[in-house]
């Protein structure tokens, strides 16, 4: 006879599952690409339209437009174009597939730094139907591979003769062993109950006539024999009697009592004994347990409170500072400066630090910011710089300086990779971070993280961000994902004279001689 593989339906459903799953990542993946490949193709075809169709649209000859725009929504990926002028009135819509359509691409077309017009393709989006029919032969191979795991399980797992004949004699044991049980309970109840029956009646004797009649007839030996035996086996030895009177014994010779003592005194004396030593050890077990459980539990409620403390001093927006650290990290995507040559490297870095010390003593003359003095020197290495100010009295607008810091080097630095770049030489761009020393730390990993160049990061405290909501306007990061984020905000923009201050503090800096080595 054969046997089918144990649970064979369950690991077919999880074969199912495993296909469909299998599909639908297949699915995903092909759609990301061709999604992608068709924004690059899609942006590529807007640029040649809009150089094909420059001079029409600043002319604005439909004709030519609409001649240029059919050619391009003959492609089988295009479902619409849209081309207007420069007050945005529509010129050509070319194409129609509401039920297709998908990405849309634009772009606007100028013409000496004048705006002209602007193009928008709309791209067909791609159905999963038509996924599926391009991978058939995918599909196919991973169905027929999980059909054949499926069989290749119900035949490896299927129970040997050896297995079955095991499990049969192991049923067989257990059944046995079951019926014997019943057997015996059942032959137990019965007579237990028949002869109690006559027990519980007044007349002693019958009942004892009728239980040494029940045993004769059971054993199935000679009345006379039975009758030799009775003695013997009617006479029991009461050890619950026995056991009372040695207990009661060992009591009165621990508390000192006579032995000739009466029982209900003896009994009366060790009960109270008994208890008042399972109280003592109840209150001896409670009280270990509570010094046992309250030691480390004091330990780590004090070890929790410290760092929460320390952590809520650090995370308070009402903390107190008087000194900011202005970071300027080099914002290098693909690790460029470490694989630069040294013969080239160090006079970048050596022109970053005269930039930045220029820049600070400069900013440091500004009446503003009277009583702000600089603790260090900074120099720019591969991971950046920082530098780090105080404020000398209570009035000195700390947290102002270092922002206005920050963003005069990123203006500097604005300038010195636009003419490095023309120049065909090295430069990188940069991002700043200004906050108080006790989240210096986590203002490095903010710019590591969420920095982006061009950009400064604010991390202060409330009275930091009075200081500086006069001059500058700021907005928060979007979707914060840790606190520190969500107290951070960006430099969105600065007040006139602020801007005013620093361009002349730019200009002062690059009429020192930093042109020349440029």
């Amino acid at each position: 006879m054969m046997y089918l593989a144990p649970r064979q339906g369950l690991f077919a459903i999880i074969i199912l599952v495993s296909f469909f799953l299998q599909t639908l990542l297949l699915v995903i993946s092909t759609d990301q690409q061709l999604t992608k490949s068709r924004l690059q193709k899609g942006e590529q075809m807007v640029a040649q339209l809009i150089d094909e169709a420059r001079l029409s649209l600043e002319n604005k000859d439909r004709v030519s437009l609409s001649v240029i725009a059919n050619r391009y929504t003959s492609e089988q990926d295009v479902a619409r174009i849209v081309i207007k002028d420069g007050n945005d009135e529509v010129l050509v819509p070319v194409g129609n597939a509401p039920m297709q359509q998908g990405d849309t691409i634009r772009q606007i077309a100028t013409q000496d730094d004048a705006v002209i017009g602007s193009v928008a393709l709309t791209l067909k989006d791609i159905s999963k139907g038509e996924i599926i029919a391009m991978q058939w032969p995918f599909v196919i191979g991973s169905l027929i591979l999980h059909l054949f795991l499926w069989l290749l399980y119900g035949y490896i797992a299927r129970p040997t003769k050896e297995q079955i004949n095991a499990l049969s004699r192991d049923i067989e044991d257990l059944h046995r062993e079951q019926y014997s049980q019943s057997n015996r309970y059942d032959d137990r109840g019965s007579t237990h109950s028949y002869v109690t029956s006559y027990v519980d009646k007044d007349d002693e004797s019958v009942g004892e006539g009728v239980s040494a009649d029940m045993s004769v007839h059971a054993s199935g030996e000679d009345p006379e024999t039975v009758k030799a035996k009775a003695p013997r086996q009617t006479t029991k030895i009461d050890t619950a009697v026995i056991h009372d009177e040695l207990n009661a014994y060992l009591k009165a010779q621990q508390t000192g009592a006579d032995p000739a003592t009466p029982q209900a005194s003896l009994d009366s004396t060790a009960s109270t004994n008994s208890q008042e030593l399972e109280s003592r050890r109840d209150d001896a077990s409670e009280s270990t347990a509570h010094t046992s459980v309250s030691a480390p539990s004091r330990d780590l409620n004090d070890a929790s409170a410290y760092k929460f403390s320390n952590s809520a001093s650090k995370l308070s927006t009402k903390r107190a500072f008087d000194s900011v650290s202005v970071q300027i990290k080099f914002h290098d995507e693909y690790n460029m400066l470490e694989r630069l040559a040294p013969e080239m490297r160090m006079p970048y870095l050596a022109l970053c630090t005269q930039l930045l010390n220029q820049a600070l003593n400069e900013l440091l003359k500004q009446p503003l910011l009277y009583g702000v003095s600089a603790i260090n020197e900074p120099r720019f290495d591969e991971k950046g710089a920082s530098a780090v100010l105080k404020a000398d009295n209570s009035h000195a607008k700390v947290a102002l300086a270092g922002v206005m810091l920050g963003k005069l080097y990123l203006m500097l630095n604005k300038i010195i990779h636009d003419k490095h770049i023309e120049l065909s030489r090295f430069a990188l761009p940069v991002k700043a971070g200004v906050s108080d020393n006790a989240q210096a730390d986590a203002m490095t990993q903010l710019l590591s993280s969420v920095g982006r160049k061009e950009q400064m990061l604010i991390l202060l405290p409330s009275a930091g961000l009075q200081q500086i909501a006069s001059h500058v306007q700021v907005h928060s990061l979007k979707r914060p994902t840790t606190v520190y984020e969500r107290e951070c905000a960006v430099f969105d923009g600065g007040s006139d004279s602020i801007i005013e201050r620093l361009t002349t503090v730019r200009n002062t800096v690059l009429m020192t001689g930093h042109e020349e080595t440029l």
